[in-house]
């Protein structure tokens, strides 16, 4: 039988770290780990942004974090920094965080709720022309 998008959304959240919230913006706060959104601009656009995120759309990721791929590797990438990954909800990113860990990335988690549940949890955004 096959797997919908949902099933492998919680295979991927069994194998990422799960973050909350508050543990994002603690980690943030630290000035140790870099916030990667990986929604669509439009998204980013209409429901704004976490302040200090790295716009990378989900179909751009794996190119932007593969340092082999110069014309396309972002700097903000690198596999032994702690990442995490953010989305709408939460689906996305969990996704993605564990093809990080697929591609190497040793220190990579999600923000399990996105940035809704980072708004609803009361953290500041900003509108993308603030960015």
């Amino acid at each position: 039988m096959s797997k919908g998008a949902m099933d492998l959304v919680a295979e991927a959240k069994q194998q990422v770290e799960n973050l909350t919230p508050d543990q994002v913006a603690e980690e943030l706060a630290s000035g140790d780990a870099v916030l990667i959104d990986i929604r669509e601009p439009q998204e980013r656009q209409t429901t704004g942004v976490i302040p200090g995120a790295v716009s990378a759309p989900r179909g751009m990721l794996e190119f932007y974090a593969d340092p082999s791929l110069a014309a396309y590797h972002k700097d903000e990438f690198d596999p032994q920094q702690r990442t995490i990954l953010h989305c709408a909800t939460g689906g996305r990113s969990a996704l993605g965080a564990a093809t990080l860990q697929e591609m190497g990335y040793t220190n990579v988690a999600h923000l399990d709720g996105g940035i809704k549940g980072w708004q609803e949890a009361g953290h500041p955004t900003e509108t993308e022309s603030d960015v």
